[in-house]
């Protein structure tokens, strides 16, 4: 739903400023229809529903994966392609995954999205339509801005839809933005909006393989970077979530991994999060299992707190790195 147009609609329309905040309660409850907003004059109703559309993008497309994990591809109102991502768990977790960007800049070489055509930032009601969407089909409780784009690019869109989405039932504190080393946003978020937890997308302990793997290294260079996450987590007294993709051969030796330990100090302000690699067409190949666990033991036995994660929506390439708004991916549901 677009927000300013919604406000400027009812205030052409003589309405009180509540309005709004009424119009926006039923929508983050997951109203799939003004009709359903029967605190609202039924005239106001037809008129809103001619003149505000409950969202700003196009759903076009649903891929369902064998393990419950939901894909949907989006367009924007100027043709621009965006793919969001509901995670279902066995715990009663419901993740949504949510892009920032139509595409991506950056064009870190393992990714899927970093090899489209970049489009242009969203903004916050697009960002926020992605999770209404997924709420006008179950209740949901967290969210990662690990989707499409870079979300410290377009930090003040960011910024807006996650003061927002505790309304739809998503705490802040069960909020992820993920960053490649933007230190512009990192410094933003440790000053400024919701306590929102920061990850940063790391994949090589030092600066001439990740400048490799993530050309925007050379800007940001990795020193910097881990400062900037260590003023934040001084600001913000978080954890910082340490996002490392394993490829083989490239960046899972396990002296590589006594490196990684090395330069997250001190230990207690990380955790690494090991990412298996997900297909994405490109020249890499996912470490084994064991290489995995061999280095995340190096990481433990020397203080560095690490977790494998959970593979999700692999089947329609829905998972980490693989969104790219592909027709493939994608099939009616």
């Amino acid at each position: 739903m677009d927000l300013e147009l919604l406000q400027r609609t009812l205030a052409e329309a003589g309405e009180p400023k509540y309005r709004a905040d009424q119009v926006w309660e039923w929508a983050a409850r997951g109203a799939a229809s003004y009709e359903e907003m029967t605190n609202i004059p039924a005239a106001l109703r037809e008129r809103l529903a001619a003149a505000v559309p409950l969202s700003t993008l196009a759903h076009e497309r649903t891929a369902k994966s064998v393990d419950g994990t939901e894909k949907a591809l989006f367009a924007t109102a100027d043709g621009r392609p965006v793919e969001a991502v509901l995670m279902r768990y066995r715990d009663g977790r419901r993740s949504l995954c949510l892009s920032s960007q139509s595409g991506c800049p950056l064009t870190c070489t393992f990714c899927a999205t970093g090899q489209m055509k970049f489009g242009r930032n969203l903004t916050a009601s697009e960002i926020l339509d992605q999770a209404l969407h997924f709420r006008r089909i179950e209740a949901v409780n967290q969210c990662v801005f690990m989707g499409m784009g870079e979300p410290l690019m377009n930090v003040d869109a960011v910024l807006a839809a996650s003061e927002r989405l505790p309304d739809i039932g998503i705490a802040t504190s069960h909020t992820t933005v993920s960053t490649v080393g933007w230190i512009p946003g990192i410094e933003r978020l440790a000053k400024e909006g919701p306590r929102v937890r920061l990850a940063l997308s790391l994949h090589a302990p030092e600066d001439g393989l990740r400048s490799e793997l993530m050309p925007v290294n050379e800007r940001y260079p990795l020193r910097d970077v881990l400062d900037a996450c260590r003023a934040w987590r001084a600001a913000r007294r978080k954890r910082v979530y340490v996002e490392y993709l394993m490829l083989a051969g490239v960046n899972d030796d396990p002296g590589q991994a006594r490196e990684l330990a090395a330069i997250l100090t001190p230990h207690e302000a990380f955790k690494v999060n090991l990412i298996p690699y997900n297909p994405t067409g490109g020249r890499y190949e996912g470490s084994s299992r064991e290489a995995i666990d061999a280095f995340r033991a190096e990481l433990v036995r020397r203080g560095v707190p690490a977790t494998v994660r959970l593979t999700r929506g692999r089947d329609i390439d829905a998972a980490c790195g693989q969104l790219a708004a592909k027709a493939k991916a994608v099939s009616a549901a």
